[in-house]
């Protein structure tokens, strides 16, 4: 959570509600937003 926290400028309470598979889909966003392999 804390990168996509980062990425996006979000609170960890504003992804406290979401499934894995939300988390695991914005995390791969962040990733390529911040130009991560």
């Amino acid at each position: 959570m804390a990168d996509i926290a980062a990425v996006f400028h979000w609170p960890p309470s504003e992804m406290a509600a979401w499934s894995l598979a939300e988390l695991m889909d914005w995390r791969e966003r962040a990733r390529l937003r911040s130009g991560g392999e």
